[in-house]
């Protein structure tokens, strides 16, 4: 009977967060449960404040019904962004709205994670602070992180092209903070605010892929995230594109990073050019090349265009999905002007009617989306516990 009362509220909840106000009589039809369930789990909700009414809306001849909402303020939740050059630490409301975000620029986090931790949690302080929240409010704390999460006895992240060899990241950050913790891949989190609340949307098979200074995917199979054995599925920038290519970070040849992650475009740019390899600032550097009028640009735009087009073609042949999503913040820098001829390079490299199957679009939560997915991963795990405090959201004792 708990499991049959939990389920119901949790199906309830969810079609209020995903799908906005609704009035009992409407919940019962979304949801498939009878009136009587309906009006039994709507008054628990809003018993626990988890929900609340939103107003009226008028019926056929009959007294106005009551629209309900999830309610915003109920709890608060942390999403944080580890990426190779910086932390980004944001609180939000239940509902995913920011309340208060604080970042941290860093030269990089390679063979560095003690002072990442540092940052997440002065930037944990800083948020919580600036937001005003209760502490006591906040469901968790999301991580969103590179490289592969593997859930042992201990739960380690393995980020080879950063020199994270199994770093007992969770460890690192329960001995600073006693908030719920909930770790999982940057791409994986992105995957998930992507098909919450952005361009995924309504689909049940996508992958969204993820170009930063390095390159990850998220595969979503029948509406669930593939993660493989040991949580190390999605390595796309890790496939070989070239035999005896060019070096990539990993110590591998020809992946596809070495030639669509901002550092590849970059390097190879600069070596066109006859440029020194330092660069100060990636984001300024990949935009300046945009804009850049030069042969060696052209080719490099070119020559990125063709091995992304070649990348996401081997997606769709793999994957068979309904949507590719491209992010990350050199993703959307460069698919603003390379995605037409990188969709033209696609549709040669993927068998037709997969190809027609499949729409290929940017990312539209913008570059801060690797931390709202975060956050949604303790959000998630409120959902299928009906709105309750579940023993993942519970604080640690002793």
């Amino acid at each position: 009977m708990r499991d049959l009362r939990t389920s119901n509220r949790a199906r309830v909840l969810r079609r209020l967060y995903f799908d906005g106000q609704f009035s009992r009589h409407e919940l019962a039809g979304a949801t498939g449960l009878s009136q009587a369930s309906v009006s039994n789990v709507v008054g628990e909700l809003v018993e626990d404040q988890v929900v609340v009414e939103a107003g009226l809306v008028g019926s056929d001849g009959g007294r106005p019904r009551v629209l309900l909402r999830v309610n915003p303020d109920h709890a608060c939740v942390v999403g944080v962004d580890v990426g190779e050059t910086h932390v980004l630490v944001e609180v939000f409301d239940l509902t995913l709205r920011r309340l208060a975000m604080s970042t941290f620029q860093m030269d990089t986090i390679a063979n560095r994670g003690e002072a990442v931790v540092e940052r997440v949690l002065a930037g944990l302080d800083q948020c919580v602070e600036d937001s005003g929240v209760d502490p006591g409010r906040i469901l968790g704390v999301g991580v969103g992180v590179p490289g592969l999460v593997e859930r042992g006895s201990e739960l380690l992240v393995h980020a080879q092209t950063v020199g994270w060899n199994g770093v007992p990241l969770e460890r690192m950050l329960r001995a600073g903070t006693d908030l719920p913790l909930f770790i999982d891949n940057g791409a994986n989190t992105l995957g998930q605010a992507e098909m919450w609340f952005g361009a995924g949307r309504g689909a049940r098979n996508a992958v969204i892929a993820l170009i930063g200074s390095g390159v990850g995917a998220s595969v979503i199979a029948d509406g669930v995230p593939y993660r493989g054995a040991s949580g190390g599925a999605g390595e796309w920038g890790h496939t070989t594109l070239s035999l005896d290519g060019r070096p990539c970070r990993c110590g591998a040849h020809g992946c596809l990073e070495a030639y669509i992650g901002a550092k590849g475009v970059l390097g190879r740019h600069r070596e066109a050019a006859g440029l020194p390899p330092e660069i100060v600032d990636e984001e300024v550097a990949l935009r300046e090349l945009l804009a850049e009028d030069s042969q060696a640009a052209r080719e490099v735009l070119e020559e990125t265009a063709r091995y992304a087009g070649a990348g996401i073609g081997n997606l769709i042949n793999l994957f068979n999905p309904e949507r590719v999503i491209v992010g990350g913040w050199a993703g959307l820098i460069l698919g603003e002007q390379l995605l037409p001829a990188i969709r033209e390079v696609a549709a040669k490299h993927a068998l037709h009617h997969p190809y027609q199957q499949a729409k290929i679009s940017l990312c539209e939560l913008g570059t801060e989306s690797v931390a709202m997915g975060a956050a949604t991963l303790p959000v998630a795990e409120f959902l299928g516990a009906g709105g309750v405090r579940s023993a993942a959201l519970m604080r640690p004792t002793g």
